[in-house]
């Protein structure tokens, strides 16, 4: 079992400066018929709380949350979109039913969900960056400070503006290339950001922000920031995405899986007494089949909603008409080869960067290999 541990130590990550997840980990983990049996077997016991070798919907709870974690989700209830996924991931191992899951079930629908993780992970790595403060004071002691800082000051439009005020809309402008993680996120900026500004400048409500008050005092808020992400360096997720066409010109070229994709997104569309779809459900269909076709849920990358509002609008399919299956199946399938011509010409390349809460060892027991003594 120490290839097991192995394969979940590198998964949960080592702590280093950078640190890429590019899925080969989980690959090995389920391309070892003997580790990821035996992986199985434990999380089955560890679930199936009243031992009756098979998983109840409730039973399954726990690893349909724990999945979520691994694939960065927010908790359930969080928000709409995440609890859309929560409960596709459920679907998939009930398939829309309340009967019980065994573990030969359960064994295969979590090699998909994990084999999905990787193929995702291939395609788009996630590089986490531990970020100590070092790259910040860099940043603060190169001659590329003044002039950025400058910038910054002549983009801002704070008309009545304190010193405080200006300082903390620079904090968030400033990014991760530059050695900050970003002030966005509510746990930096009540951590980071407020205690160094306080610290630094206190109730200070000078006006106006003169930049040369500005330049000195920036500096000297972000080489305390820097000491402070020294003391308590923050982990950040740092993740490029290339949609370019390409994902669903596979999809589309391997008809059996495209059937397939289809069917499977299908099944989440309603259906009049005459068997009939209407087109307002074209988009959740969209969404179901986005992972196959190499593409984000529909909401969260701006720049890809344009485009597939844009395919619709051209083709027509946001009239709200009822549809029959085949008709349905054949306006999705225009969609995709529309936004596959779109992205071919004008790819959308976005980079997101997020802060990682969980520690990374405990983010997801589902994902943690048994102890020792359990083996």
């Amino acid at each position: 079992m120490e290839e097991e541990n192995e394969v979940m130590m590198k998964m949960k990550g080592s702590g280093s400066e950078s640190q890429v997840m590019d899925g080969s980990d989980i690959m090995k983990l389920v391309g070892n018929e003997e580790v990821f049996s035996n992986f199985v077997d434990h999380k089955f016991q560890e679930l199936d709380i009243d031992q009756d070798g098979k998983f109840s919907v409730k039973e399954l709870q726990p690893a349909v949350a724990d999945i979520g974690v691994a694939l960065g989700l927010p908790a359930q209830g969080s928000s709409p979109e995440s609890d859309h996924i929560y409960s596709e991931v459920l679907q998939e191992f009930t398939h829309g039913k309340q009967e019980k899951v065994s573990k030969t079930e359960f064994k295969e629908v979590l090699s998909d969900i994990l084999l999905g993780m990787a193929a995702g992970l291939k395609r788009d790595p996630i590089v986490l960056l531990r970020m100590d403060g070092e790259d910040l004071l860099e940043f603060v002691r190169s001659p590329a400070f003044e002039p950025e800082t400058l910038s910054m000051f002549s983009e801002m439009e704070l008309p009545d503006g304190s010193l405080k005020d200006y300082i903390i809309k620079a904090f968030e402008k400033l990014t991760v290339d530059q050695g900050m993680p970003p002030a966005s996120d509510s746990w930096v900026m009540s951590n980071v950001v407020e205690p160094v500004v306080e610290s630094c400048i206190g109730a200070s409500n000078e006006q106006p922000v003169s930049q040369e008050t500005f330049l000195a005092e920036f500096k000297k808020v972000a080489e305390s920031a820097a000491q402070r992400l020294k003391e308590q360096p923050v982990i950040v997720a740092h993740i490029e995405n290339t949609f370019d066409g390409s994902g669903i010109k596979r999809l589309l070229s391997n008809k059996f899986e495209l059937d397939k994709t289809l069917d499977s997104a299908l099944k989440t569309v309603p259906r009049d007494r005459h068997g009939k779809m209407s087109k307002e459900y074209l988009r959740v269909a969209l969404d179901v089949l986005a992972p196959s076709a190499g593409l984000p849920p529909v909401g969260v990358v701006d720049q890809m909603d344009k485009v597939i509002q844009e395919v619709r609008k051209m083709l027509d399919a946001d009239d709200g008409k009822m549809v029959k299956e085949e008709e349905f199946k054949l306006l999705l399938t225009e969609i995709l080869g529309s936004m596959m011509l779109q992205l071919e010409g004008n790819p959308v390349s976005v980079s997101t960067n997020s802060v990682v809460h969980e520690p990374l060892a405990s983010a997801s027991t589902l994902l943690q290999p048994p102890s020792n003594s359990e083996m």
